[in-house]
């Protein structure tokens, strides 16, 4: 592909904008970064203005960008699940998130295995907690790579073997720096940017686009047919799409759009944006304004359709970029690969954070250093967020695309078998802190076998009968990670194994702080 000179010249001018902001954002609403609570949470000070524009560049990733036309290019109408499922999220975050907050902010809480330490008083189940968050983490942000990848090849940017990684790996040499220097403020300042760029591309592409074609009938006319022919060929595609959801495939996107809602909020990248807010309010109006990216989302969602109309003949992860290059002039394609690339920053950035959070509080000061003070958390904080994003390059360079996006995947599943702990933890102790742990093996262990065992993918066929269902395997393993909790509770109990103190109290799960008498939960006092 040739060297698309105008469209870089436009790409490179916008990126070097935002390492400007990144680094200016330290002195934007300063504090004293040699502490974990302002370099890792900005010292909680974002309203509802930053934290919309944080929370939302947070979920909405360039993976999301380039993923979501993707599947509906190569799928059709199962693709749509994302939709529902971003819907889904803002009525779990009204409901969850700001009892976190709170008590978070009552007890210098910085991650949920902190919280998870504090309810249950078990530092096993609070390390189980923390490796979760980060091994689910790790991926993730290795896709915000891949999106990255895309944009960077179709503007003409190659080599051969590790020479065509090196403006991916310049990208995160300056995410690195920045980050380090600025810590959260950075992708917080970034995301106005980002967002802003992605709206104006979003709302030109669904304009500009439509009109190109005559309407939006014609865009499904047209992928209607193309599903159609493949259906007819012989031998027919592996997974041949349609634009109407068959009946085989309900359970999967109902459930996968549950199970992911239920994941996303409680990752650490999505914990750690909510926990920077200055005030629990701000959550909740978030939760009611955030479900413009969800309009969002839809819009891009079609720009698969979009691309079959175009008659594309691409790999689904080049949909986007290539119907881009395909219907516009190179400065707007510059322009839009540019929105695609810092849209992968900022999640790429607060997810290092998060897992770095992680590891200084809960692995770090737990376990190998617990007399570290604030600065030493945050010097090591700063440190561990560098060796994620670089592990994060190595995997994505090392290992074949289509595997690492497989393996994301996974991610949903892990990071499922924690809502015990924490979501339902949020509202009392219904469970053993031990029984919480062995349901807590019971479906990391399940969830990764089964999907491994179907590629990793995230589904798993059940055969009912004369019908097959195939519902998300996330979902699966907490329907077992809930019953093994559920009965070794009862065991437990029976046993007379204590459960272990809880440093919080009812009150604390409000703001302001109310003093009311502590929970009973299962026929058992909450210490």
């Amino acid at each position: 592909m040739p060297l698309d000179r105008v469209a870089l010249s436009v790409f490179v001018a916008l990126f070097a904008l935002v390492t400007v902001v990144g680094f200016y954002a330290a002195r934007w609403r300063a504090g004293d970064l040699a502490e974990l609570r302002e370099w890792g949470l900005a010292g909680r000070r974002f309203g509802v203005a930053v934290s919309w524009f944080l929370i939302g560049g947070d979920l909405f990733t360039a993976y999301t960008l380039i993923a979501v036309p993707a599947a509906v290019y190569g799928t059709g109408a199962s693709g749509f699940f994302a939709v529902p499922y971003t819907i889904l999220v803002y009525p779990i975050m009204f409901v969850l998130m700001p009892r976190l907050w709170s008590v978070s902010k009552r007890h210098d809480y910085v991650t949920t295995a902190d919280f998870v330490r504090g309810r249950y008083g078990s530092d096993l189940l609070a390390l189980a907690v923390a490796l979760t968050g980060i091994l689910a983490t790790m991926p993730y942000i290795a896709l915000q790579l891949v999106g990255m990848q895309v944009v960077i090849a179709q503007m003409g940017v190659t080599g051969a073997g590790l020479l065509g990684d090196v403006p991916l790996a310049i990208a995160f040499v300056i995410l690195a720096a920045y980050t380090y220097t600025s810590g959260l403020r950075a992708p917080a300042m970034i995301a106005f940017v980002k967002d802003t760029m992605i709206y104006v591309v979003v709302l030109v592409v669904v304009v500009a686009i439509p009109l190109k074609f005559g309407s939006f009938a014609a865009i499904f006319g047209a992928a209607s047919a193309h599903f159609a022919a493949a259906a007819k060929a012989v031998p027919p595609p592996a997974a041949a799409g349609s634009t109407i959801l068959g009946t085989k495939g309900y359970w999967g996107y109902a459930t996968l759009a549950l199970g992911s809602a239920m994941a996303l909020l409680i990752y650490p990248h999505a914990v750690t944006a909510v926990l920077s807010s200055s005030r629990s309010d701000v959550i909740k109006r978030n939760a009611v304004l955030l479900p413009a990216y969800s309009l969002l989302l839809g819009l891009i969602a079609l720009l698969g359709y979009a691309a079959l109309a175009a008659g594309l003949h691409v790999k689904p992860s080049l949909a986007v970029p290539a119907l881009l290059r395909a219907m516009f002039p190179s400065w707007f394609v510059g322009f839009a690969f540019a929105a695609v690339a810092i849209g992968a920053l900022v999640p790429a950035a607060v997810m290092s954070i998060a897992a770095a959070n992680l590891w200084t509080r809960n692995i770090y000061k737990t376990y190998l250093r617990p007399q570290a003070t604030d600065a030493d958390e945050a010097k090591v904080a700063k440190l561990a967020s560098l060796v994620v994003k670089f592990g994060a390059l190595a995997f994505i360079i090392a290992v074949p695309t289509e595997y690492a996006i497989d393996l994301q995947l996974l991610g949903g599943i892990w990071i499922l078998q924690t809502f015990p702990a924490i979501g339902i933890g949020l509202f009392g102790r219904p469970f053993h802190h031990g029984a919480l742990f062995w349901g807590w093996a019971a479906g990391m262990i399940s969830g990764t076998a089964l999907s491994f065992s179907q590629g990793v993918k995230p589904t798993f066929p059940i055969a009912l009968g004369d019908a097959t269902i195939a519902p998300y395997i996330g979902i699966d393993a907490l329907a077992l990670n809930l019953a093994v909790a559920g009965v070794l509770t009862f065991a437990f109990d029976r046993a007379g194994d204590a459960r272990l103190p809880d440093a919080t109290e009812p009150g604390d799960y409000v703001h302001p702080p109310l003093n009311v008498r502590p929970l009973t939960t299962l026929g058992t006092t909450t210490p």
